[in-house]
């Protein structure tokens, strides 16, 4: 089998880890030896049991894990450093393996492959995911124009160009970057590939709930997402059905998101806030009625394609979800699989509170909630196009 390396800052043993990097592996592994660096973060490397169940996974799929330690601080310094250890191992692992292939995931990982391939003639992958600098931005953690800013969006260029192929999540975010790097795109290769889901794991339940439970699943204290929306569309949810159950399943610190809700105490009586084990959230999603995701809008959110839409949508169950993030909305919208809300006011809040009781009483909801993630966000479709990508990549630097 052909050697290949893998790169990601994420770390395997995260929900991220699981669903966006190990799934796609299980499938590319069967064709190709991998060899697969990550950055754990401490407090997962200090879960012993999930650590070897996960290295055990690895070493029955064939694929040669090499976690490293996530190191977040000091915020600058740390993943500069980080950059430059990540070359050094990156340059060893390609030669040591003599890999043919570096699979860079997001930016830092695709200037480190670029910087590998021109030492080495290894072609490599920019998997962007998603408008990196424009999302640093939205989140208030870069500013446009500035010295950083410039730098990344250097890399980002150099990248698309210099990168064998490009993976993006959407086909919104191609058009806006062939629109600003027109020359840099004119030849390359570029697939899109939407946020997959491992639909044979996240499966609907196989009988109703009995109460209502309206879930959230995921970060909501990254800046990206609409907190003051959650807010209020969960004291409404628990205005109008004073039996329904919150389950918010993050890693966020519980006692930052329960500060939001503090004016709220019927909310704060029926919130429960837990991070989950990735093998447990298909179960924990079974559970409830629906769910509910409110991001940020704007150019950082061309390319965004929730990791959670997929998930939830499998389980056959519906989403509450604003407008101007990728293609939720349109996904909703063409198979009536959840309510779009319009603003944060308790009369739109009402207004999709009401819709999304109406939808609940569907008798077809599920079905047309599994039809659409298999149609969009189906995992084999989603290996199926990256060993297209390998093969094509391959055949066409050993010509």
């Amino acid at each position: 089998m052909t050697p290949t390396l893998y790169l990601t800052r994420n770390g395997l043993m995260e929900p991220l880890g699981q669903s966006q990097v190990l799934a796609y592996l299980r499938g590319l592994s069967k064709d190709y030896r991998v060899t697969l660096i990550t950055y754990e973060k401490d407090e997962d490397r200090n879960d012993a049991a999930r650590f070897s169940l996960l290295r055990t996974e690895c070493e029955r799929l064939g694929i040669r894990w090499l976690p490293q330690r996530f190191r977040p601080r000091p915020k600058v310094i740390a993943p500069a450093f980080s950059m430059l250890r990540m070359v050094w191992l990156v340059r060893r692992e390609v030669r040591g393996q003599h890999a043919q292939l570096i699979h860079a995931r997001s930016y830092i990982p695709a200037a480190v492959a670029m910087i590998v391939s021109r030492m080495t003639g290894v072609p490599f992958i920019f998997d962007m995911r998603a408008l990196w600098p424009e999302e640093l931005i939205t989140a208030g953690r870069l500013r446009r124009r500035s010295i950083l800013h410039q730098a990344i969006v250097t890399a980002e260029r150099a990248c698309l160009k210099s990168a064998a192929g490009v993976v993006s999540l959407t086909h919104a975010a191609v058009k806006h970057l062939r629109q600003i790097y027109p020359s840099e795109l004119a030849n390359q290769r570029i697939v899109v590939i939407p946020t997959c889901a491992d639909l044979e794991r996240f499966v609907p339940a196989k009988k109703k709930p009995d109460a209502t439970e309206i879930g959230c699943l995921g970060t909501v204290l990254s800046g990206w997402f609409k907190l003051d929306w959650l807010v209020s569309f969960l004291s409404v949810a628990v205005e109008q059905t004073p039996n329904a159950k919150i389950v918010l399943t993050t890693r966020d610190n519980p006692e930052e998101v329960r500060a939001a809700f503090r004016e709220n105490e019927a909310v704060l009586e029926r919130l429960k806030i837990a991070p989950s084990p990735s093998d447990q959230v298909p179960d924990v999603l079974r559970g409830q009625t629906a769910s509910v995701m409110f991001f940020t809008e704007g150019l950082s959110k061309l390319g965004s394609s929730p990791t959670r839409m997929g998930e939830i949508l499998g389980c056959g169950m519906p989403v509450v979800a604003n407008d101007g993030v990728g293609d939720v909305a349109a996904i909703i919208r063409k198979y009536d699989v959840g309510v779009l809300v319009d603003s944060a006011s308790k009369e739109d809040m009402n207004a999709a509170w009401d819709k999304l009781l109406a939808l609940l009483e569907d008798p077809d909801l599920p079905d047309r909630c599994r039809r659409a993630a298999e149609e969009v966000f189906s995992l084999a479709s989603g290996v199926s196009i990256y060993r297209n990508l390998y093969e094509d990549i391959l055949q066409g630097s050993s010509a």
